[in-house]
């Protein structure tokens, strides 16, 4: 019999975790003969998030609970369920149920009878989204494709189930800054794409605003592209033709016309120009060494305060 780990990264969902338990288990007990588990990584949540965990767990032995020591972010609660998971077939959802529970069985199927590694919901549209984050999160996506070369069009989100190859190859990658968008594809493996329509959170708010998800972008541009790194050399260049070309119409303009270029305006403006390309350049060089830094130090990519496991072991 085929078992189903169910991973919810939480972090202050009290409003919504009922109804979340609610809708994932009924549509669970809907797929014939498969057993489940659901692991909930309550991620340093402030409000009573793991209250209500541990009264679900209380009454249900197929739920189980991890709770972080502080905040470590969605990336590592999402691996830490990976980790954590003892199925056959693991899928990764949000607590909000913006991820559709009715796709679990349609997402099993593929995985378990039509040969795919991998099926992963396809978000089709952003209704309910402001008019410029949509732009901004759809420009982002587009970026992403030329930088890095991976597969990650605007919709491809973190709701998917995988066979045990699969996150067996994403926990095999233990580097400290993770992109998971960028690691489920970065390991290949054949994706079976299922769209569904944007809903709003069923309950609660979003705790991603622009802060978050500007530094979220920049995570994935900086795991999985070294473009930016080239920036130096393109401006290298410009600069150099420009200076060539400024060069040429200064000494023209003194000799030949006996025009005498007033400058102090423009040497101003080219030096600020000079100094804000180099400061831009130079933190995007600290932004690598910064990550080269973090990925030495080799410290744990999550510490699991409480569990209802036993030690917190599998």
């Amino acid at each position: 019999m085929d078992k189903i780990s169910v991973i919810v990264p939480c972090y202050n969902e009290e409003e919504v975790l009922p109804l979340f338990y609610q809708e994932v288990t009924k549509e669970l007990m809907k797929i014939e003969n498969i057993d489940y588990e659901i692991l909930f990584i309550d991620d340093g949540s402030h409000d009573h998030t793991i209250d209500l965990l541990k009264v679900i767990c209380l009454k249900d032995d197929h739920c189980s609970y991890y709770s972080f020591s502080r905040n470590f972010g969605k990336e590592a609660a999402m691996f830490a369920g990976l980790e954590k998971s003892r199925g056959d077939y693991c899928v990764i959802m949000d607590a909000d149920l913006q991820h559709p529970p009715h796709l679990l069985a349609s997402m099993y199927h593929a995985v378990s009878q039509e040969g795919y590694d991998c099926c992963a919901g396809k978000r089709m549209d952003r209704d309910g989204e402001g008019v410029l984050r949509n732009f901004l999160s759809k420009s982002f996506y587009k970026i992403m494709q030329r930088l890095s070369n991976l597969d990650m069009s605007d919709g491809a989100g973190d709701f998917r189930m995988m066979n045990r190859l699969m996150v067996n190859s994403i926990l095999e990658i233990r580097e400290y800054n993770r992109y998971m968008k960028g690691l489920f594809s970065y390991v290949g493996f054949e994706t079976k794409w299922i769209p569904f329509n944007n809903v709003e959170r069923a309950a609660g708010s979003t705790k991603w605003n622009f802060k978050s998800l500007f530094s979220y972008a920049l995570e994935g541009i900086f795991s999985f592209s070294t473009a930016p790194l080239k920036l130096s050399g393109i401006f290298g260049v410009f600069l150099f033709v420009g200076s060539i070309i400024l060069s040429f119409y200064t000494a023209i303009s003194t000799l030949m016309f006996g025009n005498s270029v007033s400058g102090y305006t423009t040497i101003v403006c080219l030096i600020l120009f000079l100094s804000g390309t180099q400061m831009l350049l130079i933190a995007i060089l600290g932004e690598y060494i910064s990550k080269d830094y973090m990925e030495n130090k080799a410290r744990p990519i999550y510490i699991v305060k409480d569990s209802n496991r036993k030690h917190g072991y599998n």
